[in-house]
């Protein structure tokens, strides 16, 4: 299957994309309802996935996985996108549980010592140990330098105390990357990054939340939770450095993941329109519907295009990407929802029935939005840029 983005990957990342768009057809779409409905790990589905080759493009070749770069930085943010797209147009719950394999990994890839690299990331890699990643809190979603969370020198040791909320993998993840504060006068910089075990004593999860679109996710305690320095990932104050550049490569990922949820709305779209009569015909037939079906196709590819844009300049080492990662993840969740509309409104009175796929991606799209930084936060990091890069020009 050829795309306009095509000039800018490899013929390796073509190759890659087209084959696991056949996974998806084989394996996970003739099961995407319930994938999809299910609160339970697939776990057949993760670790065909790491046989096939695809989590381990989230994890560096030296810890059983594919990353591997020339110039020895550690992964490259097309083959995430390239992933997340094509298992998103095949089951959410699916990309959720790669997406989590990443984030709840990348912050120990750059920081992690070798010994804790070597413990943690070859079971993620082989699909049998899932990752998550403890940023959000109850008071401190966007404001990340606002959390609560606390972790006070002790020993050899430290001790977090605080509520995460909002946990993808919560209380099935074997780790968990924990951001917290270890010196409150210093803002961002006081800000710290842990690799807690799931089966630390002090740490406990609640029952899932049930959602708008079912997965596992829910709030994750910890009480006078005790971590060695070990488990430290970078230097104390680096938290928050290190949350950031996770966002730098899974913010553009959540761009690519809604491509591929506009692009199912879309495929939806036109198998609908191919088979409905009224009036004596296809409604693909009529104008109104072909109109639709246009404006999807054409927003879907250029979202697709920002996406790849924003992996692209991060894999050829252009940073920061803030602005154009935010653009790509702007830009692409808010397509995906407007397709997801114009999906239901294509396939009419079916289209808000439960069991018929365009209203579990109806419930599906509503969550882009929020996660990894709302739209409103993306606004804000663009219209600063912007005005950064004018006053630059100005010399002021």
């Amino acid at each position: 299957m050829s795309s306009s983005i095509d000039a800018i990957l490899s013929p390796e990342q073509v190759a890659y994309r087209d084959r696991l768009r056949g996974l998806v057809d084989k394996h996970i779409l003739p099961r995407c309802a319930e994938l999809d409905e299910s609160m339970t790990v697939p776990w057949d589905i993760l670790q065909m996935l790491s046989r096939e080759s695809v989590l381990g493009v989230v994890i560096p070749q030296k810890y059983g996985g594919l990353g591997k770069r020339n110039d020895g930085r550690d992964l490259d943010a097309i083959p995430v996108c390239l992933s997340r797209e094509q298992l998103m147009r095949g089951s959410c719950n699916v990309d959720t549980l790669f997406a989590m394999q990443g984030l709840g990994t990348y912050a120990i890839i750059a920081g992690g010592s070798e010994e804790l690299k070597q413990t943690v990331l070859p079971p993620v890699a082989a699909g049998t140990k899932l990752a998550a990643y403890a940023l959000t809190e109850p008071e401190g979603g966007s404001d990340v330098v606002g959390m609560e969370t606390t972790a006070v020198k002790s020993g050899d040791g430290f001790v977090i105390n605080g509520r995460k909320t909002f946990i993808s993998n919560a209380g099935i993840a074997a780790t968990y990357v924990v951001v917290a504060k270890t010196d409150p006068s210093k803002g961002a910089k006081g800000l710290s990054a842990f690799v807690v075990d799931g089966d630390t004593p002090g740490l406990s999860a609640t029952e899932p939340f049930d959602m708008l679109a079912p997965h596992i996710i829910g709030a994750v305690t910890f009480k006078d939770c005790y971590v060695p320095v070990s488990r430290l990932l970078g230097t104390v104050g680096e938290g928050f450095r290190l949350a950031m550049a996770s966002l730098d490569i899974y913010r553009a990922s959540v761009g690519a993941a809604a491509v591929g949820l506009g692009q199912a709305a879309l495929e939806e779209s036109v198998s609908r329109a191919l088979a409905r009569k009224q009036f004596g015909q296809a409604i693909g037939e009529f104008q109104a519907i072909q109109f639709k079906i246009a404006d999807m196709a054409t927003q879907v590819e250029a979202a697709r295009m920002m996406v790849y844009r924003a992996a692209k300049l991060r894999d050829m080492g252009m940073t920061p990407i803030a602005r154009e990662a935010s653009m790509a993840k702007l830009f692409a969740t808010e397509v995906a929802a407007r397709c997801v509309d114009e999906a239901v409104q294509i396939w009419g009175g079916l289209g808000v029935c439960k069991g018929v796929r365009v209203e579990r991606l109806f419930r599906q799209a509503r969550a882009l939005r929020i996660y990894e930084g709302t739209s409103e936060i993306q606004r804000l990091i663009i219209g600063r840029a912007v005005l950064r890069e004018a006053r630059k020009a100005a010399g002021q």
